[in-house]
């Protein structure tokens, strides 16, 4: 990982205490101060990591994509905010929706630690002990998201406020998913159903084909910057159909294709 100086670091600490301040209380504010503001990729990640730290909540599940050539797509997902086949999912209540992003969880059996040699993606496969139907939960710390820099969503966990885990998919030998259907599925019609609503429908395209590609890339990113992943940590890996809004405090039925579906009821959270 990289090092910095400890005025960096102070920097890096200040930022943290805003974004986490906000994250707690479902504020939203001003991009950082300029002080303290991300200038890069590595300066985001060491204020997302202090974010984790200054919280002391475990890290229940990562968020991750594909790369592109001036940015990455990771970020932790504490586990207060992880909700796993509730009947209700609290989410900030800001907005009169709540929006949402349908997406597979894979979810870890054994540890992926940091170590010196590569992970094979056979190695990655076999630590993974089932996939779930899951909701990421969207949400910012900012107030003008769009006058923000990709490093400042970067540091504050892009757009996430939480992870809705659903059913366990099986196959139809009633085993959880193996390694030889993650590639089969890149595509599946999604179905948003509320009473009383039009159904919202998709013709749901996973946005790096493979969806486990993405944590291939997790696992030897994170082990480059001597970090790993641990059994039981889910991890999500890119949206089917964008980040589509549900209303809040009515039961919703989300369908993801021949594989099953989900049903929750979004409530408005409050500050403690």
């Amino acid at each position: 990982m990289p090092s910095f100086h400890s005025n960096q670091q102070q920097r890096f600490s200040e930022a943290a205490a805003i974004l986490l301040q906000r994250r707690r209380n479902g504020n939203k504010g001003e991009r950082l101060p300029e002080s303290c503001r991300p200038q890069n990729l590595d300066q985001a990640l060491a204020i997302q990591a202090e974010v984790s730290a200054q919280s002391g909540d475990k890290i229940a599940a990562w968020k991750c994509g594909m790369p592109g050539a001036n940015t990455v797509v990771l970020a932790p997902i504490y586990a207060n905010t992880v909700f796993q086949e509730t009947d209700t999912c609290e989410v900030w209540g800001d907005q009169p929706c709540a929006r949402i992003e349908p997406e597979l969880a894979f979810i870890l059996g054994r540890d992926l630690p940091a170590r010196t040699e590569s992970y094979t993606v056979a190695e990655i496969d076999a630590a993974i002990r089932e996939t779930r139907l899951a909701l990421e939960l969207i949400g910012t710390r900012y107030s003008n998201p769009d006058a923000a820099t990709f490093a400042e969503h970067l540091a504050d966990g892009l757009f996430n406020q939480g992870l809705y885990l659903g059913p366990v998919i099986h196959t139809n030998i009633h085993t959880d998913i193996h390694t030889d259907d993650a590639a089969n599925l890149q595509t599946m019609p999604i179905k948003i159903s509320c009473a009383g609503h039009t159904p919202q429908q998709f013709s749901g395209v996973h946005p790096a084909g493979n969806p486990r590609a993405p944590l291939y890339w997790l696992v030897e990113f994170l082990r480059n910057r001597g970090q790993g992943l641990q059994a039981g940590q889910a991890i999500i890996t890119g949206s089917y159909a964008g980040s589509p809004d549900v209303p809040l405090h009515e039961d919703i039925s989300v369908s993801f294709g021949q594989l099953g579906e989900l049903h929750v009821r979004f409530i408005s959270k409050t500050p403690a």
